[in-house]
Formats: structure tokens, C-alpha cells, sequence
């Protein structure tokens, strides 16, 4: 039963979160860091309350190896929201974070020595021809639709390349995060809940440097139209209500991971993330319209099919089924 609410906690968070975030982009762009400053803001003070106890509590993992952890994760939610900036669309910007796996294969062989199967280098190659497509088709989109004349085509290119650089970048470091994440659990066993405060609690002082950016954004909140919020009544701006929904969305969503991955196998965990963000990309296509072409189709379907082959979904089954044949002879 905890699973299956797990599981709903994850669909139900993560999918109406994706619809909160676009809300507030397609309104105002460069809306980024302010989204990240209230995610980090709220789990940080949830975290600070009930997992620190009001910081009488010290860490199982040393302060030190947290900054560094801290710093990677900062810098990875502050560009991927940015990139949303830089005229990169929503579904765009979730198959491609769906290429995970491919940063972490990379990492994994240069500094884990690891080696992997010639089915999982199949899958991997799958997910990165269902990515190029998908980028390619887009570059042609932002090139076509502003071609009002050349100069502002290129200008919009130009951006477009510099928000896939960076969407890139957060990739990777995301990858090189989850590997130190890796070897600090086998060091000092599983946290999790304590990674989780740190990680959004310790960098709250580094939003300084883009506090003219949060406050301009705050005002521009403020100036919009006022919504009658359901069940408690009360107005507020709507650009406020979607962060606030942004916010805690955000945090069920984690919760719900979080909850799974203490009771299930991590191939679980997998699958149910990535028909999460397969039940995402559909709803932001059919909610928001957002333009979706054949080929956008066939490259998210590649991602998909090769992140499943990653986790060898079927191979599981099969094993899980043959079990009952195998002691029914037995018998």
C-alpha cells in the first residue's frame, strides 16, 4: 500500500508541477530563478523543522563533503530553470534531461572504470539518436518561426544553441553530482532525507548574486491579474498562486521519490520516473499545444524505449515469471 502511494505522490506532484512551471513561463521567461529560490526556500525550512530539528541535529555526513555536494546541485537547478530562458521549449527540455543516462554511462566508464554490456551501449545509442532528433527538429522550429528577418533568426538560433550548451552542461554535472552522491553513501550510508536539507538549505546564501533578478521578477508578480484562490477564497496575483502551487507540487513530487526509493528496487524506481516524464511530455503537448512534430514523436520514442532497454525491464519479467514455472517442477 505505502507503494502504491508512492507512486501516486510522484504522478500527482511531478506531472502538475511540469504544468505550474510552464504556467509561469510562458508569462515571463526568465521566471527561473525565482522558481528555484521558493523550491529551495520551502524544503529548506520544511527540512530545517523536521529533519534537522531546529539544527540541534548533526549531520551523519561532515559539513564539508555537503558544500561540495551543494555546489553542484546549485549550479544544476539554476541552469536547467535558466535554460527555459534561452527559447528552449518545455517538451524539448524534458526529453533532454531524459539523457541522464547517457551522462552517467559517460562518467561512469572515465571515473568509475565501469564497464557495461553491449545491450546497454545499444540503449544508450538509442536514447542519443531519439535526443539529436528531437534537437534537431527543434533547431529547425526556432530558425523557421523567427523569420521575420534574418538577423532576428540568427539572434534567436544563437540563444537557442546557448540553452542546449547549457542544458548539456547541467547534464553532465548533474551526472558527476549523482557519482560523489554515490560515493558518499557508501562511505557514510544512506541519508537521504539529511541530503535533501542540505542540499536545498546550504545554498539559500549564494541566491545574493541573483537577488536583483528574484526582486524584478517578485514586482513583476505582483503586477499581474489577481486570482480568487478556490475553497480558502482569498485573491491574490495568479503569478504568485502558480509559484505557490510550483512550490508545493515541487515538494510532493520529491517526497514521493523519496518514499519509493525506501521501498522499492531501483528498477522500479526507474520506471516509474520515466513513464512520469512520459506522462509529462504528453500533457504539456496536448495542455499547452505546444508544437510536436512525427520526428519529435520517433526521438521520444527512442529515449523511452532505450531508457527501458537500460534497465532491462523485460529481462526482470521474464525472470519474476519464470520463477513459479521453475518451482512448480520442482514440485
Amino acid at each position: 500500500m505505502r507503494p502504491l502511494f508512492a507512486v501516486g505522490l510522484v504522478f500527482a506532484g511531478c506531472c502538475s508541477n511540469v504544468i505550474f512551471l510552464e504556467l509561469l513561463v510562458r508569462k515571463h521567461p526568465g521566471c527561473g530563478n525565482i522558481v528555484t529560490f521558493a523550491q529551495f526556500l520551502f524544503i529548506a525550512v520544511e527540512g530545517f523543522l523536521f529533519e534537522a530539528n531546529l539544527g540541534r541535529k548533526q549531520p551523519a555526513i561532515p559539513i564539508r563533503y555537503y558544500a561540495i555536494m551543494v555546489t553542484m546541485f546549485f549550479t544544476v537547478s539554476v541552469v536547467n530553470n535558466y535554460a527555459l530562458n534561452l527559447n528552449i521549449a518545455m517538451p524539448l527540455h524534458m526529453i533532454f534531461r531524459s539523457g541522464s543516462l547517457i551522462a552517467n554511462m559517460i562518467l561512469g566508464i572515465i571515473i568509475l572504470k565501469k564497464r557495461y554490456s553491449i545491450f546497454k551501449y545499444a540503449s544508450i545509442a538509442l536514447v542519443s539518436v531519439g535526443i539529436f532528433i528531437c534537437t534537431s527538429m527543434s533547431a529547425k522550429q526556432v530558425t523557421s518561426q523567427s523569420s521575420l528577418s534574418e538577423n532576428e533568426g540568427f539572434q534567436a538560433f544563437t540563444w537557442w544553441l546557448l540553452g542546449i550548451g547549457a542544458l548539456t552542461f547541467a547534464l553532465l554535472m548533474s551526472a558527476r553530482m549523482g557519482i560523489f552522491q554515490e560515493t558518499l553513501y557508501k562511505q557514510f550510508g544512506k541519508h537521504s532525507k539529511e541530503a535533501l536539507f542540505y542540499n536545498h538549505a546550504l545554498p539559500l546564501p549564494g541566491f545574493i548574486f541573483l537577488a536583483s533578478d528574484i526582486y524584478d521578477h517578485a514586482a513583476l508578480f505582483n503586477k499581474s491579474e489577481l486570482y480568487q484562490v478556490p475553497v480558502v477564497g482569498v485573491a491574490m496575483p495568479i503569478m504568485w498562486f502558480y509559484l505557490l502551487m510550483n512550490v508545493i507540487t515541487q515538494y510532493v513530487c520529491i517526497r514521493g521519490v523519496f518514499i519509493l526509493t525506501t521501498e522499492c528496487t531501483s528498477l522500479t524506481v526507474t520506471l516509474v520516473v520515466t513513464l512520469r516524464k512520459f506522462v509529462s511530455l504528453i500533457i504539456s503537448i496536448l495542455y499547452f499545444q505546444n508544437p510536436f512534430t512525427v520526428w519529435h514523436w520517433l526521438g521520444t520514442l527512442f529515449v523511452f524505449i532505450g531508457t527501458l532497454m537500460y534497465t532491462e525491464v523485460w529481462k526482470n519479467l521474464g525472470i519474476t515469471r519464470s520463477q513459479p514455472q521453475k518451482e512448480d517442477k520442482k514440485n
